[in-house]
């Protein structure tokens, strides 16, 4: 396939996709993100492949949605003419619509005939937690990072996947505050399946998908869609639709416009380093990045 942003190859009963933008640590624009799913309906229809590993090249598995105005380019190939977006069967018309496309578009992970297992290195943050926890195994480095840093300033979680992944506590230490939490620990936590050394992990995931490849196509499928049926009993569906819905109404918030407006009038990276700044970890590990600043919405002018 004539790919821009991603890498895909066949191996016996594997296909695997791969995000490639090393150089942007795979954020994941409009085009990516088509071509992702793109990419797994492929593999969904070549009957020679059982199992999907979905990785990513360079340092990083993902550092989240891509912010740059560049994200929607509009003539990418895999995106819809009308939205701009990958294609969901809705143009979701709309100022405040993003997390719901977002929702959407992952249940075509999840709907899938064939398991995906996900293979994490470095940093794993927002989007890129929402992509990988979509998937139905995740292989992640001891020492990767995972974390959600927009609900500090920003909104909430786009896809509210904590509450369904991890115990109740943690579950709303990490949405309320986004900090990063290293593979070993979300493997214990239950996130992941394994948690390797990184020198290790391609082959170990690949070890894994094999393993899963042994099983036939048919029995694979039923066995997902049971497991998926389950979940849907339990709610998973409505809950996280419901949690775009809040998103939603969370961007409106008077201190969301700080973030905006220091966006807009100081760029990008200098609005992440005033995110990140008081937690001291992400861009607020820098130098540059203010300390002490006050809380949005409480001094405007303060740095």
């Amino acid at each position: 396939m004539d790919y821009r942003d991603i890498l895909y190859e066949t191996d016996d009963r594997l296909a695997f996709i791969t995000l490639n933008r090393p150089e942007k640590l795979n954020a994941l624009n409009n085009n990516l993100r088509g071509e992702v799913m793109d990419a797994m309906r492929e593999a969904e229809h070549d009957d020679a492949i059982g199992v999907i590993v979905l990785r990513a090249a360079g340092r990083s598995f993902s550092a989240g949605y891509d912010l740059s105005p560049s994200r929607a380019a509009g003539d990418d190939d895999f995106v819809s003419h009308r939205s701009k977006l990958p294609d969901t069967g809705s143009t979701h018309p709309g100022a405040t619509q993003w997390s719901r496309h977002v929702v959407m578009t992952n249940w075509i992970v999840w709907e899938l005939a064939k398991p995906v297992v996900a293979q994490i290195q470095g940093h794993c943050l927002a989007g890129g937690t929402e992509l990988a926890t979509t998937c139905d195994f995740r292989i992640v480095a001891e020492d990767a990072q995972i974390g959600y840093p927009p609900v500090r300033a920003m909104t909430t979680m786009d896809m509210l996947w904590t509450p369904w992944h991890l115990p109740p506590a943690k579950a709303r230490e990490f949405a309320f505050m986004g900090d990063s939490v290293s593979g070993e620990e979300m493997a214990r936590l239950g996130w992941a399946n394994y948690a390797v050394p990184k020198e290790e992990l391609g082959e170990f995931t690949e070890r894994f998908a094999r393993r899963l490849g042994y099983i036939d196509n048919e029995m694979l499928m039923y066995t997902k869609r049971a497991v998926n049926r389950q979940y849907e009993t339990m709610g998973i569906r409505t809950a996280l639709h419901s949690g775009t819905e809040i998103q939603a109404l969370s961007a409106q918030r008077a201190a969301a416009k700080e973030w905006g407006r220091r966006v807009r009038e100081d760029g990008l990276k200098a609005a992440l380093e005033w995110r990140d700044g008081p937690f001291r970890d992400f861009r607020g590990a820098y130098d540059s990045a203010p300390k002490d600043r006050a809380v949005a919405g409480t001094d405007k002018k303060a740095d």
